[in-house]
């Protein structure tokens, strides 16, 4: 997999140039045909026959050259038929009997149609362009203090790269010396730079701030964030959807029938009902031109792609076409309740300070202390207490950490303590009456005391995402069923599902009951979601109709959902479920409309009203129509 990476990198920075000119060299050279063509009817009113036959030819040359490149190409590959040749076979018929603008005209609307899928291709591949740009392709090595510029995908793990301010970063590690503030808003959106010090992780593609670091290598090029996105579009744009699956096999049936009926159309008609047998062959060229899928075949794969690109743009990655069209069908969407609804770091929400304290004192001592720990809590302590000024802590002694309780330590010979309420030596009944309050909110306590009473209490909270009323809220409205599936006790699941809005919970899971309740959701309220960023949602992710993952989840979670939100916006998940459901419902209007012309088109020729120019642009005109509608995706 790392060496396919690396290639496919490198082969599509090769091609990126190629690609996008393609679909402009392609509409160029249909253009060509079209001039041609003019120029080639000016000559026959001209008298000028030959001549005409020559511009008519040039134009067949001209413009069929990438249809029947690709027709014959696929030909070979799939040893099957498929609806470009049955346009190479309907232009030389057309040439046979003597209809040389009527082919070159069949040519002509054939290659625009063709550009204009060339060119939703390239649309398509537009994030994934820009995502390879943001990546260096070159590091500053460092190797016994000597400087070295070597290219990226050489990195190895444990290497230590110079990053100097203002760089990008160019591969995932960790921060061996220096600080600096790190623009992270290519993978969180966030435009507020993030600090970073020893110890710290930072990503590829990333820009550093105003200070230089060195970082220590955690993975390879070939697994790095950035990379996993590029797979993840390359995946999602050769995985089918359902029906973009069944059409692609029903053509090949289709097309040996179309052959099959126009063989027999040739003889049949001048028997049965006494037509000349340029009459009979004429008409025989317009049913291979109307009865021909183009239509149909182009109805869905533009407008996946479209859609995928569309969502890449807003930073949800779909694995595949199939993932994008259920998702518009689903019923309920179950949520991991930490990291997912929540931030997954408890923030310090309220304080309690004893009368004859001051605060501001309490929070230093209390910060000196926990600044030893590295317990969640005991962070977020630090955090509030720098927040609120305080940048230089006491000098502590004799710091003990009592497993599961909390930690005690001495600052000028006076104890201290900080944890749970068991911990406490001093306890009094006001101040636990306090922390029930707290807890009914699901709040984390922590309680401090010196060595005669407790003089302070520290409530702290999970906090809900910023977004995630919204996101409830939107899918309340489209009439899908919520649900939140936790770890955590009931008291604190329901707390949070209030505040967000949340209407069913289910806690105290463990990864294989998340995965009984997602199931029982498929049976009762089928097709389901599920969303979530560890590695404990991995099963419930992959039991679900359709997995969501976080952007900034675990690499298991990354891995085992079919959609990753990158900017890690919860309001995202309405919005491709809306993608979705316009996707569904323009690839319906689009194998309609193809059915009908076709159906239309076919009556038409045998009822003799209809001639081949006029097949020709109904036929033609349809397949551009549908995949101009498929681009209407690329908006919104």
């Amino acid at each position: 997999m790392e060496g396919y990476m690396q290639i496919s990198h490198r082969q599509l920075k090769k091609e990126r140039d190629w690609e996008k000119w393609l679909p402009h060299i392609e509409m160029a050279m249909a253009l060509i045909s079209g001039i041609l063509i003019g120029c080639g009817w000016l000559l026959d009113k001209a008298g000028l026959e030959k001549l005409s036959v020559i511009a008519f030819l040039s134009a067949f040359a001209i413009g069929g050259f990438f249809k029947a490149k690709e027709g014959i190409e696929n030909t070979i590959k799939d040893k099957d038929l498929n609806v470009e040749m049955l346009m190479v076979f309907a232009a030389i018929g057309s040439a046979i009997i003597g209809y040389w603008m009527e082919g070159a005209l069949l040519i002509f609307i054939f290659a625009v149609s063709g550009a204009l899928e060339s060119y939703t291709m390239s649309k398509s591949k537009k994030e994934l362009n820009a995502l390879m740009s943001v990546v260096p392709e070159e590091a500053t090595l460092l190797e016994n203090g000597v400087e070295r510029v070597v290219p990226v995908r050489l990195l190895e793990v444990g290497n230590v790269i110079l990053v100097k301010p203002g760089e990008r970063i160019p591969a995932d590690g960790v921060v061996k010396t220096g600080f600096t503030s790190v623009d992270e808003s290519p993978i969180t959106g966030e435009s507020i730079p993030v600090s970073k010090k020893e110890g710290d992780g930072v990503f590829a593609g990333t820009v550093n701030g105003a200070g230089a670091i060195t970082v220590e290598i955690t993975k390879p090029a070939s697994e790095t964030l950035f990379q996993r996105i590029i797979e993840l579009i390359q995946n999602a744009q050769e995985e089918k959807s359902p029906a973009q699956a069944f059409i692609e096999r029903f053509e090949g049936i289709y097309v040996k029938g179309v052959l099959a009926v126009v063989a027999v159309m040739m003889f049949l008609p001048h028997y049965l009902f006494g037509w000349s047998w340029t009459e009979t062959f004429y008409r025989s060229m317009i049913l291979l031109v109307v009865a021909s899928p183009c239509a149909l075949v182009a109805s869905i794969t533009p407008a996946t792609l479209a859609a995928i690109s569309n969502g890449a743009r807003k930073g949800i990655l779909f694995k595949g076409g199939v993932h994008l069209e259920i998702l518009g069908n689903i019923k309920t969407v179950a949520f991991d309740k930490t990291g997912t609804l929540t931030k997954g770091k408890p923030e310090l929400t309220n304080i309690i300070v004893d009368k004859d304290w001051p605060e501001e004192k309490v929070l230093e001592i209390a910060a000196s202390v926990e600044s030893r720990s590295t317990h969640p809590l005991a962070r977020s302590i630090v955090r509030f207490a720098k927040d609120k000024g305080i940048l230089s802590f006491l000098p502590v002694d004799e710091l003990e950490d009592i497993s599961g309780y909390g930690v005690q330590a001495k600052i000028n010979n006076e104890t201290w303590r900080l944890g749970k309420w068991e911990l406490m030596e001093n306890k009094n009944g006001e101040w636990l009456k306090k922390a029930e309050a707290f807890r009914s909110e699901g709040k984390s306590i922590v309680f401090m005391e010196n060595g005669e009473k407790i003089v302070a209490l520290f409530a702290l909270k999970d906090v809900v995402r910023n977004e995630a009323k919204n996101a409830i809220r939107d899918l309340h409205r489209m009439g899908i069923h919520t649900v939140m599936i936790t770890g955590d006790n009931e008291e604190t699941a329901r707390s949070i599902a209030d505040e967000i809005g949340i209407r069913q919970v289910a806690a105290k899971c463990l990864p294989h009951e998340k995965v009984n309740v997602v199931k029982k959701l498929l049976e009762t309220s089928a097709p389901a979601a599920m969303v979530g960023d560890g590695i404990n949602d991995g099963p419930a992710l992959a039991s679900a109709n359709v997995g969501i993952a976080m952007g900034e989840g675990t690499d298991v979670a990354l891995e085992t959902a079919d959609i990753v939100l990158m900017k890690n916006d919860l309001t995202k998940i309405a919005d491709a479920i809306r993608l979705s459901k316009r996707m569904n419902r323009i690839v319906k209007e689009n194998i309609f409309f193809s059915i009908a012309v076709i159906v239309l088109l076919i009556a038409s020729n045998f009822l003799q009203a209809i001639s081949l120019p006029l097949g020709v642009i109904g036929h033609e005109g349809s397949t551009i129509l549908v995949i101009l509608n498929g681009l209407r995706l690329l908006r919104g």
